[in-house]
């Protein structure tokens, strides 16, 4: 009777031991290298500005609008939609001296614009 209680200890030794160890060594799985899900940026939050168009940088693809002693330099990208009146223009039709609102987002310490308005410069006044 002994050894039938003896065999039967060391069976459930043997049992949980080598359970322990199949625990104990994980499967060689790489570790994740993304860290928990975390929330993507809010949208950038659309400003205006308006003022005269005092410069256009072809090369840079900027675009200088100032209004009183206040410049902004905005940069514009393929995505910018320029219109006068119900007419779509291209970068290349923003002049110096034409008036305009600009819709941009800020991302960093760069202006984007996203929709420029731009009417053609006023006339100055006739003396009678």
């Amino acid at each position: 009777m002994k050894k039938t209680i003896l065999l039967i200890v060391l069976l459930t030794l043997v049992a949980f031991v080598s359970g322990a160890m199949a625990q104990g060594k994980p499967a060689t799985t790489p570790a994740p290298t993304a860290s928990a899900p975390t929330k993507p940026a809010p949208p950038a939050k659309m400003e205006k500005f308006s003022g005269e168009v005092k410069s256009v940088d072809a090369v840079a693809k900027s675009v200088v609008v100032a209004k009183g002693k206040v410049e902004k330099t905005f940069i514009i990208n393929d995505e910018t939609k320029i219109t006068k009146g119900k007419d779509t223009l291209s970068f290349a039709d923003l002049k110096a001296g034409m008036n305009g609102v600009l819709e941009y987002k800020k991302d960093g310490d760069k202006l984007i614009a996203v929709a420029i308005k731009v009417a053609a410069p006023k006339a100055a006044p006739k003396a009678k």
